[in-house]
């Protein structure tokens, strides 16, 4: 079960790193993109850095409910 869990926050690590990696590469090769303002005036960096914090509490959502749930085999076993 704990190596099932290091699992998945280790692949869920990776999916935020790459994420944060683009935000990053983007803001230091790209700042003219980051400057467009798709939404009410707002740029594009604030709301790539908004998605990153948001996408952060549903990726930690989403390993606490993955963890919480025991696989099938454990089940049976125990019964």
């Amino acid at each position: 079960m704990q190596a099932r869990n290091s699992r998945i926050g280790l692949i869920l690590f990776w999916i935020y790193l790459i994420f944060y990696v683009i935000f990053v590469l983007l803001n230091a090769f790209r700042p003219e993109t980051m400057r467009a303002t798709p939404i009410e005036g707002i740029n594009l960096a604030v709301l790539y850095g908004f998605a990153l914090i948001l996408s952060a509490f549903l990726l930690a959502i989403l390993y606490g409910l993955l963890c919480r749930s025991e696989p099938q085999k454990e089940e049976e076993g125990q019964g």
